[in-house]
């Protein structure tokens, strides 16, 4: 399973970037993926997490603001992230889960994708 994430980038507070997760290896139609961030000095949290089926997670700080969605046929996950805070700032990665409902235990994510960096400015 090859996950590879893309979308970050530098933008000012209040802007929006939208994060997308192909996997090149495989189907994860059964199971459950997740966005995941990890700012400097602060442990890796699940932001958004989405089931094998429409079921979706969403951190407290994020909820509102963020929409974890997934393409089965395009094999691809996305994060559209809205009205962006300082406090978003991370490197984001996707994962795939083993199992088919979402879970925050980050040891659930078996297959990780590269990260990547998203900056919002003040």
């Amino acid at each position: 399973v090859q996950l590879q994430a893309s979308g970050g980038g530098l933008v000012q507070a209040g802007g929006s970037l939208r994060l997308s997760c192909a996997d090149s290896g495989r189907t994860f139609s059964s199971n459950a993926m997740g966005w995941h961030r990890q700012a400097p000095g602060k442990q890796r949290e699940l932001v958004a997490g989405i089931s094998s089926g429409t079921a979706t997670y969403y951190l407290d700080s994020v909820k509102g603001r963020f929409t974890i969605s997934r393409d089965n046929a395009k094999n691809t996950l996305y994060l559209q992230m809205n009205k962006l805070k300082s406090e978003d700032t991370a490197v984001y990665y996707c994962a795939a889960s083993g199992d088919p409902y979402v879970t925050r235990d980050q040891l659930a994510y078996g297959y990780w994708g590269q990260g990547t960096l998203v900056t919002v400015s003040s």
